[in-house]
């Protein structure tokens, strides 16, 4: 898709029309019910939902899950909803790429039409809008098709080592283990935080990590959270406490 798709006669860039999807699956195993669960005395998906429906680049947000009381909970905090996912998309082996084009196919079924895709897990809670805008802005240029938001990587690649079974370590690599850090290029990972791509990349490389891929990075600590264990739980409750 090229930047002419979204340029208007006059020379400004017209809206991308953009379905936002927030996965919760009701199944969980590391943290029981995370989905509704009360994070600082909210459910968890009410701080993806509110962030999500404040966007304005956001012409549709819908939540997708195969339990009825998320969808209930879910409709309740503003969201809109295509029905519950297929049973074939309500298993720990269903990804996110399989749900977000399950979404559009339904969206396209009700006769709606989009240019790109977002995907807003609510395992990441804290979101900023400046970076959304710019991950927008690559897409609505033309200078990418997919944009994730990363994070500073914790320990450079070149300091890190494979490790048998038996405890044999092998550095990653060869080489990189007698730079100093501060010689080092910087590394980074991706935070889980954002994704955004065209719907001609989804459908056509069927991943949010198409060419040409751009990124945003999330410098907040409350942006590179992720909420996977009850470790991460706490770690969340205590940067919300120490804002208040």
């Amino acid at each position: 898709m090229t930047a002419k798709s979204f340029i208007a006669a006059e020379g400004d860039f017209e809206p991308l029309k953009t379905l936002a999807i927030i996965p919760a699956r009701g199944g969980s195993k590391r943290i029981p019910g995370k989905n509704i669960r009360a994070l600082h005395g909210r459910p968890l998906l009410a701080w993806t939902a509110d962030f999500a429906l404040e966007l304005d680049q956001f012409s549709r947000v819908v939540v997708s899950t195969d339990a009825p009381e998320i969808l209930e909970a879910g409709r309740k905090l503003g969201l809109s909803d295509n029905g519950l996912r297929p049973d074939a998309l309500s298993h720990d082996t269903a990804t996110s790429i399989d749900v977000v084009l399950h979404e559009l196919a339904e969206a396209e079924a009700r006769g709606e039409r989009y240019d790109c895709a977002a995907l807003l897990q609510p395992t990441s809670p804290f979101r900023r809008k400046e970076r959304w805008l710019e991950a927008f802005s690559y897409i609505t240029e033309g200078s990418a098709a997919s944009v994730v938001s990363v994070a500073h990587a914790p320990m450079p690649p070149e300091h890190c080592f494979r490790r048998t079974v038996d405890g044999t370590m092998s550095a990653l690599f060869p080489g990189g283990l007698t730079q100093r850090t501060q010689d080092l290029e910087p590394a980074y990972c991706v935070n889980g935080a954002l994704y955004l791509a065209t719907v001609t990349a989804l459908r056509s490389t069927r991943s949010f990590f198409s060419d040409p891929l751009k990124s945003v990075i999330c410098t907040d600590p409350r942006e590179n959270i992720d909420l996977d264990t009850e470790h991460d739980w706490t770690q969340a409750e205590t940067l919300l406490a120490a804002d208040a």
